[in-house]
């Protein structure tokens, strides 16, 4: 049989009649689809989704299963979710949403219930990772915004999962920039198993009339002598501390204006010095970290407002009040060119002249030119709140940034990001001043005039941006650039990457055979030599067949790309949290990204208050039942605050391994009833021993209250070099956890040496000692058996599966505790040892 051609997959019956025009590219991508594992691109504004629309309903109609879609962000999803409700003949309640809003019990009930399911990658990886779902029966997986799948973001490993489980696999990858060359594009299409290229561009015949041009105009900004002034001063700081690194010998640079991948090379050569423990490594590191802030500093100021500046400045003398504080903030806001900096800026009574410019361009758009809506982009949540109260005053202007909250700004949640669309389409306010939350996918509705505040560095955003216009008619878009600032290296790194994507995509249109040939043997994530999925209808089916690194490190008051960025750290505007993150420090970014995953969908699922759940539920019971493991399989149970680090995906990984999430109440991952395991990094456990919100010794004792083997395994390296604590105090410590604890501490270099450790542990535990899994400590109202069996299995030598042997053999716990040795003896599994030992605790006398 053949595969199905695009006018086949248009005519499909699930399709409403009328709901879409068919457009001949449409047809020929969702053909293309339909045959393999594709990469779909299409630019922004003429109907990806459809494309993929199409080759669902072919794959329900002719397969049946689950289609399952991954957007990046929940406006995204819940977007999708209402065009399949509008545009496929199934129940609307069969199409249902997954995000971290939806109690997990709930998405695992719906699940098994629906037939397309809309989601983010995270919530999904959480479920796969909790056992709540499988990925067997899904017929048809679409990664919206595909070129994200890089580093560790959930579509790899989402995507990994579902070629290996999937009864019959089909993966599309759709996005409007794939890559920024070559390299990049295949390495996408290789973290999601994709083994062909379908490509249509502006200059295809068949697009090119729904398609119209859009004119691109870049305009410099000239600076007031003021903030120059300002800005200078700044500069000369970081040319000190670059002086000093140099003196350290990491780098010969002192200009403050060096590029990016300078700054990366000093980094690499202070690593190296730390690799070799070497003292100056450590000082150079240090001074790295101020520089980076003070970029951040400068950043703001040029490109960005003095008001931002004085928000940053505010944020960084806060953080070196504390008790935490790192020897770069304090530094930093104590050296006097930086104290005069500062007062400049809280003397500075007027605006950056950016301000002005988009207030004009904005009038020309809608009064002179008489147009209806306008989208302004900038970098920096503090910014988008400055231009919304500036423009406020002369148009109807309202923002659209990420849904978790700043120091200075509060976040939007998911239904006031749609109310906002839904006005914007309605012509309710004229004016959508954005972050970067907008650029990807969501349905904008068409405007007159793109302004980007600045320019961004990445070819694959400035792409998405521009695709707000120029779709029904000729669009518009300016690009403000600070005169002599790094709004010039960006304008021009973005200029040359955007023509190098062009470039790269109209060579994948002409050697697309060429790229699939080396994609099918180039290791992606399917078999090389499987065959190319057979989407043929069956016979009995045949009838019904036919009837968008973050660029934003640096603006703390920024939302990134909301959560998840392009990650490329010579295409970073900014580049503080790099250097945070190697210094142990911390950003405001940082801990947003952390907390807010995806735009506010994090990779942990929401941890109620055991108070605010309905009477009779608790957190730990938020679930259903766990299937149980097979003979050869171990479980290990993951606290859910661990799904930032890469664990447990490894874990998930391996073979004979089933991993579930709870909310523990003590220790981080639970491999039997007596072994919990603490995980900390080197730099949190030391932390931990000089303050924080909770001691490890309070920690480890909490694991000891419940279990009688907790184990504290320490990761990473540089124990005894990573902070300024005494060597003999992290030993009194190590000691202390040995001795007074009785806690086992073992060492890993990295997640991979740790879930390596994890999977012996469980293994050790359950196949060899033939050990059951039991989460102690749990706050949770347990049922009247439970309580028997938890009562019994808490003596020494018992466990749960000896409690349920001895519970049914005699009846009660009563009985247990009463029987003398011959009588225990004689239930299955007590041998000599354990009768002894469960009478030596129940008869002898206490003796504190």
């Amino acid at each position: 049989m053949t595969a199905p051609d695009g006018d086949a997959l248009f005519d499909n019956d699930l399709v409403v009649d009328d709901a879409l025009e068919r457009r001949s590219y449409q047809l020929d991508l969702a053909a293309s689809a339909a045959r393999d594992h594709t990469l779909v691109s299409l630019p922004t504004g003429l109907g990806k989704t459809t494309v993929s629309l199409l080759v669902g309903a072919h794959r329900l109609a002719t397969r049946g299963g689950t289609l399952l879609m991954l957007a990046p962000t929940k406006p995204l999803v819940e977007q999708h979710a209402a065009f399949y409700r509008e545009t496929l003949q199934i129940a609307d309640d069969a199409i249902v949403v997954f995000t971290g809003e939806v109690r997990p019990a709930d998405r695992a009930a719906l699940w098994d219930e629906a037939r397309i399911v809309m989601a983010t990658p995270q919530v999904v990886e959480n479920d796969l990772l909790g056992s709540r779902i499988d990925l067997n029966s899904v017929t048809h997986l679409t990664v919206d915004e595909c070129h994200r799948a890089s580093g560790d973001y959930p579509y790899g490993f989402v995507a990994e999962r579902y070629h290996a489980t999937a009864d019959d696999p089909l993966v599309t990858g759709m996005s409007a920039s794939p890559g920024e060359d070559r390299e990049s594009i295949l390495a996408v299409c290789e973290a999601l198993g994709l083994r062909s290229v379908a490509v249509k561009t502006r200059e295809d015949g068949d697009v090119a009339e729904y398609t119209h041009d859009t004119d691109i105009q870049w305009e410099r900004i000239e600076l007031p002598d003021a903030v120059i002034e300002i800005r200078d001063g700044l500069a000369d700081v970081i040319a000190d501390r670059l002086a000093t690194l140099k003196e350290l010998g990491v780098t010969n640079k002192t200009d403050p204006n060096l590029a990016q991948r300078e700054i990366n090379a000093i980094q690499g050569r202070v690593q190296e010095l730390m690799d070799a423990d070497k003292s100056e490594g450590y000082e150079a590191m240090s001074y790295l970290a101020e520089i980076r802030k003070l970029r951040t500093a400068l950043t703001y100021v040029e490109t960005q407002s003095v008001e931002s500046l004085r928000r940053y400045f505010e944020r960084l003398q806060e953080g070196a009040r504390s008790s935490g504080a790192s020897k770069a903030d304090q530094r930093v806001v104590s050296d006097p060119r930086v104290r005069e900096s500062i007062d400049r800026a809280r003397r500075y009574d007027d605006l950056h002249p950016k301000f002005r410019r988009v207030r004009m361009l904005i009038a020309e758009a809608l009064g002179i030119e008489n147009g209806e809506r306008v989208i302004v982009f900038t970098e920096s949540r503090d910014t988008a709140e400055e231009l919304v109260a500036f423009l406020g005053e002369h148009f109807a202007t309202r923002k659209f940034v990420g849904q978790s909250d700043t120091e200075t700004s509060a976040g939007m949640t998911q239904t006031e990001q749609q109310d906002a669309l839904d006005a914007f389409r309605a012509g309710e306010f004229e004016v959508l001043v954005s972050t970067s939350v907008a650029e990807e996918g969501l349905d904008v509705p068409e405007v007159d005039l793109v302004c980007f505040y600045e320019p961004v560095p990445t070819a694959i955003r400035a792409v998405q941006r521009k695709g707000r216009t120029g779709r029904q008619a000729a669009g518009r878009v300016h690009v403000l650039i600070a005169e002599d600032t790094r709004d010039e290296a960006y304008f021009w790194k973005a200029r040359r990457d955007q023509q190098r994507m062009h470039d790269e995509l109209e060579t994948l249109k002409t050697l697309e055979g060429d790229i699939e040939g080396e994609l099918r043997g180039g290791g992606s994530a399917v078999d090389p030599d499987a065959s190319t999925p057979d989407v043929s209808p069956p016979d009995t089916a045949a009838t019904s067949a036919d009837g968008g690194q973050t660029d934003l490190g640096a603006f703390e008051g920024g939302d990134g790309r909301e959560g998840d960025g392009d990650t490329d750290g010579s295409d970073d505007r900014t580049d503080e949290a790099a250097t945070a993150r190697d210094a142990g420090e911390s950003t405001d970014d940082a801990k947003e990204a952390d907390a807010e995953g995806a735009d506010g969908d994090g990779r942990s699922d929401p941890v109620p208050d055991p108070s605010d759940l309905p009477d009779g539920e608790t957190v730990a019971g938020d679930r259903p039942d766990p299937p149980e493991p097979s003979a050869d399989t171990v479980e290990i149970v993951i606290d859910q605050r661990e799904l930032d680090s890469a664990i447990g995906r490894d874990l998930a990984r391996r073979e004979g391994v089933e991993t579930r999430l709870e909310t523990l109440d003590v220790g981080d991952y639970v491999c039997s009833d007596r072994v919990v395991v603490e995980r900390k990094t080197v730099p949190d456990f030391l932390d931990s021993l000089v303050g924080g919100d909770r001691s490890i010794f309070e920690q480890i004792a909490s694991d000891a209250r419940y279990y009688d083997r907790p184990v504290l395994i320490l990761e990473g390296d540089g124990l005894f070099e990573e902070r300024s604590v005494h060597p003999n105090a992290i030993r009194g410590a190590l000691a202390s956890l040995a001795a007074d604890f009785g806690v086992s501490v073992l060492r890993t270099a990295d997640s991979e040496g740790t879930a390596a450790m994890l999977a012996a542990i469980a293994n050790r535990e359950q196949s060899r000692a033939d050990r059951a899994i039991s989460v102690h400590g749990e706050k949770q109202s347990r049922t009247l058996p439970e309580q028997q069996e938890y009562t019994v299995a808490s003596i020494a030598e018992v466990g749960p599966v000896t409690a349920r042997s001895l519970l049914d053999e005699l009846g009660s716990v009563a009985a247990v505790v009463t029987a003398d040795e011959e009588e225990l003896r004689e239930v299955s599994g007590v041998g000599a040892v354990t009768a002894e030992r469960i009478r030596e605790v129940v008869a002898t006398e206490y003796d504190p």
